[in-house]
């Protein structure tokens, strides 16, 4: 066995703008559309809330995702914020993590006017699609504040953010400090 200083997968000639976007970091949502078999979700950090007398939700969506077919068809969705409990539901959601049965089996889901959302988030939103188009290589769409449900907290270890290929606690006040 050879000890590396390096990461032995890193790319040789890693891409600028894939490196810039993971150092933004953000949230972990996670967006559901439809009802019983016929829902589908997705694990989403591209997003930004535009206040205003119609308070909107923008969000950039992989074309090809099944959530965004769902959608799409419907029209509306639940986006729930996740939890630093949450994380394998994350995964699972984003595809990257193994899901027997589904991911949808992974937590009690409660169905909403907008889609499935997981019990266990308290902090979640129903969006309705207003507009979409093309930018990039992603879907933005552009979704009415219907409903929104703030809870009293994020969970035990704080809100779920993802930065750099890694999540991280957001929210948690910082032990170091006295």
């Amino acid at each position: 066995m050879t000890i590396h200083d390096s990461h032995p997968f890193a790319d040789p000639d890693p891409d600028p703008v894939r490196r810039l976007r993971g150092r933004l970091g953000g949230a972990v949502t996670l967006w559901a559309a439809g009802e019983g078999a016929l829902r589908d979700g997705l694990t989403v950090t591209s997003l930004m809330l535009a206040h205003g007398e119609r308070p909107s939700l923008l969000a950039l969506l992989d074309p090809d995702a099944d959530l965004t077919g769902t959608l799409l068809d419907t029209g509306r969705a639940a986006v729930s914020l996740l939890a630093w409990e949450h994380r394998y539901l994350a995964d699972a959601f984003a595809g990257t993590a193994p899901a027997p049965g589904g991911p949808f089996r992974l937590t009690d889901f409660e169905q909403t006017d907008w889609g499935p959302r997981p019990v266990s988030a308290p902090t979640w939103a129903g969006v309705e699609v207003e507009d979409q188009r093309q930018v990039g290589w992603s879907l933005e769409v552009t979704c009415r504040l219907a409903h929104v449900v703030v809870g009293e907290d994020d969970g035990p270890g704080g809100a779920l953010g993802h930065r750099r290929g890694r999540y991280l606690r957001l929210g948690v006040p910082d032990d170091t400090t006295t």
